[in-house]
């Protein structure tokens, strides 16, 4: 029998959550131009959270993509904490649109490593761990000619790496530390099974941002310490999968929703505390409604 409210119930939300500092930066630049005059359109949703992306289109934000910035002289355009491609900023300051580069700092500083490996060493291969199409991998890979070389989680795109040469290897910010590792242990395998010499073929760049791994042992004792885990993420947040697997690990009672219409009554039988948190794409504003409509169940 369920009790007639959810009220009794210890509601806490994670004190780490929300979000991190590059996303947090580009929403405010948004906030910021949006009480300015004048059309804003960013390329692609700014963030991978429907509910956010939402509350600033009801501000006036608008979303375009490369393939009609020919049609937006004049107007201006945010570069969201993802980055673009090299090819990207050029055909902004061809269409004549005034550019407010919110790209996140970590992955600037990253985009500038992948073009200066690429430049100064013409013979070896960039191998980029990360999701093949992300804004933020089309963004490094762009650094290189778009002839990176993309390796994700399931190692798909192993086989495009010729181990007997130079092999130059990053990381996508917001993968899996531990899953970097292990591809990196693999191509040191891959090397040796040819009876060459790892430490003259690989040249390793732990690129992943420490705001985000560091999350991980955190959000473990959180989901730990309650009987159940409500994860507030997008469907399409890289991050939000990697953290969500780290609590479902821990906690069999963790359950992924994007808008507080997917919770469901039944999760919560018998428990006596749930804790709430989210992926570094999800805003805190979200979690403290999430907290309140699970009161109201």
């Amino acid at each position: 029998m369920f009790p007639l409210s959810l009220s009794f119930m210890r509601i806490e939300i994670d004190a780490h959550s929300g979000f991190c500092f590059g996303v947090e930066r580009a929403v405010k630049r948004a906030e910021e131009a949006l009480i300015r005059p004048g059309e804003l359109y960013c390329l692609g949703d700014i963030v991978h959270n429907h509910e956010e992306t939402n509350r600033l289109k009801t501000k006036g934000l608008k979303e375009a993509s490369t393939q009609n910035l020919s049609t937006l002289s004049g107007k201006r355009m945010l570069i969201r904490a993802h980055g673009e491609p090299p090819e990207t900023y050029r055909a902004i300051r061809e269409s004549d649109i005034e550019l407010i580069d919110a790209t996140c700092p970590v992955v600037l500083k990253l985009q500038k490593r992948v073009k200066k490996a690429f430049e100064e060493k013409p013979g070896a291969q960039i191998v980029i761990f990360g999701k093949p199409g992300h804004p933020e991998v089309t963004g490094l890979s762009g650094q290189a000619e778009h002839k990176a070389i993309v390796v994700n989680g399931e190692h798909s795109g192993l086989d495009k790496i010729d181990f007997s040469k130079p092999i130059i290897l990053f990381s996508q910010t917001t993968q899996s530390l531990e899953c970097f590792h292990e591809l990196k242990i693999l191509i040191e395998g891959r090397i040796s099974e040819l009876s060459l010499n790892p430490d003259q073929l690989l040249t390793v760049n732990d690129t992943i941002c420490r705001q985000v791994s560091r999350r991980g042992p955190a959000l473990k004792k959180f989901a730990e310490s309650h009987d159940v885990i409500i994860f507030v993420s997008g469907p399409d947040s890289s991050n939000g999968r990697y953290l969500f697997g780290l609590i479902k690990n821990v906690n069999p009672r963790s359950y992924w929703v994007s808008s507080q219409s997917q919770l469901k009554r039944e999760w919560f039988e018998g428990a006596q505390s749930t804790g709430i948190s989210g992926a570094t794409s999800t805003p805190r504003w979200q979690l403290e409604k999430m907290a309140e409509a699970i009161k109201n169940l």
